[in-house]
């Protein structure tokens, strides 16, 4: 009887090292939209089969993703990103479609929403049921180039600890079914349901991460590691971190200047030893600052004595503390943008304000889908 050799492991062979130092690509998912009544529209068959390049699918057809390539710096990741914008919005022109960037939805239901036709989306919603279901949420991930296995683990665990950080900057999804939810990221906190999801565990090093991935590949829990949807993961496939935990946001230049925090906090825990922080303190600053957004007072995880801070003057210092890494990597002036958020509010602050003018989700929906298109 032949031997039956089982599949190599999806992180047997990690490609850390294999392109630029702290190079740096970017998805953001879209929501498509009636340019009309603003609700969501199950349109991605029709831009795909008009072979619209650069566009790619996503769980529901109503959500549309696109990255872009691997940038060298964060003005490539700003000039790429205007360039996958103009060419959504032409292509969602040319199917008398509207598109918008949000953590959710203000009002349209996941009920009604039809899930794309690949296998890939059709065994995660028969695995997961109404898990999946639900999850009508677009994001912002940033990918960022680490040089080794070892450092990729050094970081996740770094960033880990500045996940409250990531949700409160780039909040954007305050109304869910049509009304406020009380939280600033709702996002964040129906994401943190998915199986497999939420913060990182405590990894001691690349082995240990690897061995979980191998036991449950082994034991046919997961294809792949891309099945992990932590807020945090190392991707070896590509080489990089993964952050995951951002909403999307309607800002052009909020999310170059997210992009340019994660990638100086990649900087600076690259080669740097960061002690464990019980993952119960981390659980907590992440609800503060999906429930609160800019307003949170979070665990400061720096100080010697237990304190909370406001997260805003939290971001500020952090900001001063990256000024070495930002000109290391040339980003100073996408970083500083960071500030703007700060000045005037995250996503979530709008909308609640234009929400607030008339109680009309519609009204905010359409808000979104406007600066986006800007």
């Amino acid at each position: 009887m032949s031997k039956v050799t089982a599949p190599a492991s999806s992180v047997a062979e990690p490609r850390f090292g294999h392109g630029p130092a702290f190079s740096v690509g970017v998805e953001e998912e879209y929501m498509l939209l009636d340019p009309e009544t603003l609700e969501l529209v199950s349109g991605i068959e029709g831009l795909l089969n008009a072979r619209e390049s650069g566009l790619t699918p996503e769980f529901f057809e109503s959500l549309l993703e696109t990255h872009t390539p691997v940038c060298r710096d964060l003005g490539e990741v700003h000039r790429e990103l205007r360039r996958l914008r103009a060419h959504v919005a032409e292509a969602t022109d040319a199917q008398g479609l509207r598109f918008g960037a949000a953590g959710t939805h203000p009002f349209s239901l996941f009920e009604e929403q039809r899930i794309t036709r690949r296998d890939r989306y059709r065994g995660i919603a028969d695995e997961l049921q109404y898990v999946a279901r639900r999850e009508l949420i677009f994001g912002l991930h940033v990918h960022v180039g680490v040089d080794s296995p070892e450092a990729a683990i050094r970081v996740v665990r770094g960033l880990s600890r500045h996940l409250a950080e990531f949700i409160a900057l780039a909040a954007s999804s305050p109304l869910w079914r049509g009304a406020p939810t009380g939280l600033a990221s709702t996002r964040a906190e129906i994401a943190a349901g998915h199986t497999r999801a939420g913060p990182p565990p405590p990894l001691r090093d690349y082995e240990e991460f690897a061995s979980v991935v191998e036991a449950l590949e082994a034991t046919g829990c997961l294809d792949d590691y891309t099945k992990i949807w932590w807020d945090v993961r190392p991707h070896p496939r590509l080489g990089t971190v993964e952050t995951r935990v951002m909403d999307a946001v309607s800002s052009l230049d909020d999310a170059v200047a997210l992009a340019a925090y994660v990638q100086c906090l990649v900087h600076r825990y690259a080669d740097r030893e960061v002690a464990q922080v019980h993952p119960l303190l981390i659980v907590e600053n992440r609800w503060r600052g999906l429930r609160w957004g800019l307003g949170a007072e979070v665990i400061d995880l720096d100080a010697e004595t237990p304190a909370r801070i406001p997260i805003a003057r939290l971001v500020r210092r952090r900001l001063h503390e990256l000024a070495g890494d930002a000109r290391d990597l040339g980003c100073e002036a996408e970083l500083d943008r960071v500030n703007r958020i700060l000045e005037r509010g995250n996503g979530a602050q709008r909308q609640l304000l234009v929400y607030g003018t008339n109680h009309d989700a519609t009204e905010v929906a359409r808000d979104i889908a406007e600066i986006t298109a800007q």
